[in-house]
C-alpha cells in the first residue's frame, strides 16, 4: 500500500467534509487520497447524505448503497481538485476493526465529527472515540460544516491566497514527545503556518483547585519554569525547521480548556496521545476528551508510547 492520506466515509455530511479535509491534506504532502466505507457483516443504520438516519440494511443493499457512495464522493473530489490520485475501497468488516486497520495502512486517518456527542452516521459517537483510542497511527477529526476558507486567515475568502492560521501544538513540556513535536512541525511547515505551542498547567495547590486566584509573583514563577521547560523541549526542533515561526504559550488552567480556546483561531490543533489499555479497552485522557468534544478546529490525535 502507497503512503496515503485516508479518509472513512459513511455518507454523512460531517464524513463528506472530513474527505475533503483529507484531500487538501493529501495535496499539501502529494500523496494519494484513500476512501474508505466498511460494511459489516450485520445490518445496521445508515446515515444519508442529509444526515438523517435510514433504515436498517441487508449485506446486499449495504453493498449496493456503499459502492454508489463511494463513486459520488470520489466524483465530487476529483471535480474540486482535478489530477488527485483517489483510491477507493469497501472494506468487509465492523466499523471499529476496519477503519483501525485502513489507519495503520495510512499516513493519516481522516474521520467527520459533530462532535462525539452526536449520534447519526457510524464515524460520529463511540466509533469515533474507539478509533481514536485505539490506532496506533494519527487520526484526524474534522467537525462538519468546515470549509476550506475557515483554515486561512481573514482577507482573502474562497481564494486560497491567504495565509494559514496557525497550527496549535498542546505540549506538556514535562513529558515533551518527539513523535507530537515533528507531526506539529510538519503540518506548520506545509503549510506556510506559525506554530504555536501552548501548555497549560493547573498548581497542585488546594485554594487554586477551589477556585482561588494565584498572586502574581507565584504566577510569573510558574509560568517562567514552564516556559523555559517549553524553550528546551523545542530548542532542536526549531534548528530542524527553521522557517517555521514558532510562539510559546504557557498558560496556568485546565489544558483542555486552554486548547479549545485556542482551536477557535486555528487551522490545525495537534495534541498527544499515550497509548494505554484500561480493563474496558483503549481510552482516551481527559484532555483528549475535552478536545474532541468541543473545538472548532480539525484536531490531529498522534499516539505515542
Amino acid at each position: 500500500m502507497p503512503r496515503t492520506i485516508t479518509a472513512g466515509l459513511d455518507g454523512s455530511p460531517e464524513s463528506l467534509t472530513a474527505a475533503d479535509w483529507a484531500a487538501r491534506e493529501a495535496l499539501l504532502r502529494d500523496v494519494p487520497l484513500r476512501l474508505v466505507h466498511a460494511v459489516g457483516p450485520k445490518p445496521y443504520m445508515y446515515a444519508s447524505t442529509d444526515g438523517v438516519p435510514q433504515m436498517s440494511l441487508s449485506l446486499d443493499q449495504q453493498i449496493r448503497w456503499a459502492d454508489h457512495m463511494l463513486r459520488e464522493a470520489e466524483a465530487t473530489i476529483a471535480r474540486r481538485h482535478p489530477g488527485m490520485r483517489i483510491i477507493t475501497d469497501r472494506l468487509t468488516e465492523e466499523p471499529v476493526s476496519a477503519l483501525l486497520g485502513a489507519a495503520g495502512e495510512a499516513d493519516l486517518l481522516v474521520l467527520g465529527s459533530r462532535g462525539l456527542g452526536g449520534v447519526a452516521g457510524f464515524l460520529v459517537g463511540s466509533v469515533a472515540q474507539a478509533v481514536v483510542a485505539g490506532s496506533r497511527r494519527p487520526v484526524v477529526l474534522v467537525r462538519g460544516g468546515l470549509r476550506p476558507e475557515d483554515e486561512h486567515q481573514i482577507g482573502a475568502f474562497g481564494s486560497g491566497a491567504a495565509p494559514f492560521r496557525d497550527v496549535v501544538l498542546g505540549l506538556n513540556s514535562a513529558a515533551p514527545n518527539d513523535t507530537v513535536i515533528e507531526f506539529a512541525f510538519e503540518a506548520a511547515s506545509q503549510r506556510a503556518a506559525r506554530l504555536r505551542v501552548v501548555h497549560g498547567q493547573s498548581p497542585e495547590l488546594p485554594y487554586y483547585d477551589n477556585g482561588g486566584d494565584l498572586n502574581a509573583e507565584l504566577h510569573d514563577e510558574l509560568t517562567g519554569e514552564m516556559h523555559r521547560a517549553l524553550s528546551e523541549a523545542l530548542e532542536p526542533w526549531r534548528d530542524k525547521f527553521p522557517g517555521v515561526e514558532v510562539t510559546e504559550q504557557a498558560v496556568i488552567g485546565k489544558a483542555g480548556s486552554h486548547l479549545v480556546e485556542a482551536s477557535r483561531d486555528a487551522s490545525l490543533l495537534v495534541f498527544g496521545r499515550r497509548r494505554r489499555r484500561a480493563a474496558i479497552g483503549a481510552v482516551i485522557g481527559p484532555v483528549a476528551h475535552a478536545v474532541l468534544h468541543h473545538a472548532t478546529a480539525p484536531v490531529a490525535v498522534i499516539p505515542h508510547d
